[in-house]
């Protein structure tokens, strides 16, 4: 299915929007409650399916249902449609602070490979599916990077990367990062998960286990937060509260 034409601006700073303009008839889809307001014109619909391949039948639209539960994302996608005349808007929020990121698909060939939490919106014909890496070891210590997304079409489609964007064109070049900063990359990039350093640099490093390796020629897209040390750094047992006991225990010797 050949994807709809749309228009947007990307607003915000430290926790961004997008504003999508919309013709009569034409549709964006999104995660459900990715929403942020609507104008006059626009109706929504939830559907099992994000509506690429509307010959499907039943069970079809289960085996995509499913498919999605299992990438932890909701079984429905909302469908909003523009049903007046002249011009309306519609806006999706980011769920956390961070950054929205426009991806054209046909320019990097149709179809790019991200984090299971990572799709915001697209135009309507876009085809979302499961994809799984290939080696299990990203699956077993790479937290998230066994099941991914994959983003097929012709249209636009929008990522969201938490805190800032980090955006590197690789050229049979070798990039290794933590394994929750990647929010994606084009197909065709090797996704890995190797050791990180000796024993000791794993135990006492900081670093984590593992770090995610990718290899290869295209773009890749970076986060500087994810949503897993940004949890981490607010929980009552997070990093931070112990820091906080420490410097009280400190103050108390000194008082």
């Amino acid at each position: 299915m050949k994807s709809h034409e749309i228009d947007y601006k990307i607003k915000g700073h430290d926790i961004q929007y997008v504003e999508i303009e919309l013709d009569p008839q034409e549709t964006v889809i999104a995660e459900a409650g990715a929403m942020l307001y609507m104008k006059e014109g626009v109706d929504f619909m939830t559907k099992m399916g994000d509506g690429s391949e509307p010959e499907k039948g039943l069970f079809g639209k289960l085996l995509s249902a499913a498919s999605r539960k299992i990438t932890g994302e909701s079984i429905f996608i909302t469908h909003f449609t523009h049903q007046g005349s002249g011009k309306s808007h519609v806006a999706f929020a980011a769920p956390y602070p961070g950054t929205i990121i426009p991806v054209d698909l046909p320019k990097i060939g149709g179809s790019v490979i991200v984090q299971r939490d990572a799709f915001l919106c697209a135009a309507l014909g876009t085809k979302l599916s499961m994809h799984f890496n290939q080696k299990l070891g990203a699956g077993f210590f790479g937290g998230e990077g066994f099941i991914l997304q994959k983003l097929q079409g012709d249209g636009l489609a929008f990522i969201h990367a938490g805190g800032t964007l980090i955006e590197h064109e690789l050229n049979n070049e070798t990039l290794r990062v933590d394994t929750g900063c990647v929010v994606g990359f084009q197909e065709g990039i090797d996704f890995s998960i190797q050791r990180a350093g000796n024993l000791k640099s794993m135990v006492f490093g900081g670093e984590g286990l593992f770090l995610a390796t990718l290899q290869g020629t295209g773009k890749v897209w970076l986060q500087s937060m994810p949503i897993s040390k940004l949890i981490n750094q607010l929980s009552p047992g997070g990093t931070n509260s112990n820091k906080e006991q420490t410097s009280g225990l400190l103050n108390n010797l000194f008082e």
